[in-house]
């Protein structure tokens, strides 16, 4: 219920840890799970007192318990340990302080844990987190490498050594996490998102040398596969453990077997690259060779033809064969101008035989009247008539006589 407090009538400090108290009292005991962060065990104190985390929200809580209760799991339970708690919230008043007052615990066996990953694992799946269609290229030679891996540890030594070896102008931003115990989920995690956001960094690894199914929880953890899911950098899981591989390996967009391997993968290889080159080189040289002797060849025979030794014999050819057809034209056109000539003279030679004027030469006359008319017959004329004679030689008057007029017997 709310209480009905202001500025002028507020209450006092003790009632509002005692109301807090009772409302505490009134939660029952629960199953509680988590990591053991701290724990602290007195010679001759009856109370154990530990404290228990959630590695994935960076939530703690402190714990205490008898210690008959701790003992009956003090040879299975140390610090780090995951364990199952039945406990009662508690709160202790004079110094305002939640705890837990634990009647149970329980170390969480390797098989609830694979059980619960494997839970975990269908979760994500069915969400499409581990999809083929998600991973993303790594860039053939990346300019940047970001490095998430412990301080000092053989994963990081492994990965830039021999990604050096590979490629020694390659560069790294390393990022040194915890990458075991309460700490590494969130360590990692902010690791991962500032070389997201990072505008150089080309691909993101993260390496681990191995370890046990416990060890190697925080990389599958739901906040950190989340997180590598959210990258838009391609990112390369390489933590080293074959058995059981963590969910990080799924989500990443490339798994590594080992740190090394992931060094071989991220970088190419400088003396394969020069070796590979030299190759499309000399491929390239017999290529443009090839094609070198070839035109050579065509260029040689295109020489060797008789109208490349002679440029001017096609002309000349060509030349012979016009005269020899402006010749044959010509005489086609003589014999044809010969014939006509003569086909002329022979119709010439006709119509001059044929014509009056031969006629005239013979001796004969025509005779014409006023009008020009041509006289063929006597019983034409009249008496006294005057017409015209025409001989070859000219033309003169006649008159015909009264009695010369001789009609057609």
């Amino acid at each position: 219920m709310g209480l009905n407090t202001s500025a002028e009538a507020p209450l006092p400090v003790g009632e509002v840890s005692r109301l807090i108290g009772g409302w505490v009292d009134r939660l029952g005991a629960v199953w509680v799970e988590g990591q053991i962060t701290q724990l602290s065990r007195r010679p001759g104190a009856g109370v154990v007192f530990m404290t228990l985390r959630d590695p994935s929200y960076d939530i703690s809580v402190s714990v205490t318990c008898y210690r008959q209760v701790f003992d009956a799991v003090a040879d299975v339970v140390s610090e780090g340990a995951r364990v199952v708690v039945h406990a009662k919230p508690e709160w202790y008043a004079p110094r305002g302080q939640l705890s837990l007052r634990a009647a149970q615990m329980k170390p969480v066996g390797i098989g609830e844990l694979l059980a619960r990953l494997e839970m975990l694992k269908r979760s994500l799946g069915a969400e499409g987190l581990f999809a083929l269609d998600r991973k993303r290229p790594l860039p053939f030679l990346p300019q940047l490498v970001g490095l998430v891996c412990g301080r000092a540890s053989a994963a990081e030594r492994d990965v830039l050594e021999n990604a050096r070896r590979r490629w020694p102008a390659v560069r790294f931003e390393v990022r040194n996490v915890a990458v075991q115990g309460v700490h590494a989920v969130p360590q990692v995690v902010q690791a991962v998102k500032e070389l997201d956001e990072h505008p150089d960094v080309d691909v993101i690894v993260v390496a681990r040398g191995g370890g046990s199914v416990e060890d190697l929880l925080p990389f599958s953890d739901e906040q950190l596969v989340r997180a590598v899911a959210e990258c838009r950098t391609p990112v390369v899981s390489a933590i080293g453990h074959e058995p059981d591989a963590p969910l990080l390996d799924l989500v990443a967009d490339l798994r590594a077997s080992t740190p090394t391997d992931a060094a071989k993968k991220v970088v190419p290889d400088v003396g394969e690259e020069l070796e590979r080159v030299r190759g499309l080189r000399d491929r390239a040289l017999r290529t443009v060779r090839g094609l070198l002797d070839r035109e050579e060849r065509g260029l040689a025979h295109a020489l060797a033809r008789p109208v490349m030794e002679h440029p001017r014999r096609m002309v000349e050819e060509r030349e012979r064969e016009v005269d020899a057809l402006l010749a044959r034209s010509r005489r086609c056109l003589g014999h044809l101008l010969d014939r006509a000539d003569s086909e002329l003279r022979h119709t010439h030679a006709r119509v001059v035989g044929l014509s009056p004027a031969a006629t005239l030469e013979r001796g004969y006359a025509v005779l014409q009247r006023a009008d020009g008319s041509v006289v063929r017959s006597a019983e034409e004329v009249a008496p006294d008539e005057e017409l015209r004679a025409r001989v070859a030689e000219g033309a003169f008057p006649v008159r015909v006589a009264a009695g010369d007029v001789v009609p057609r017997p």
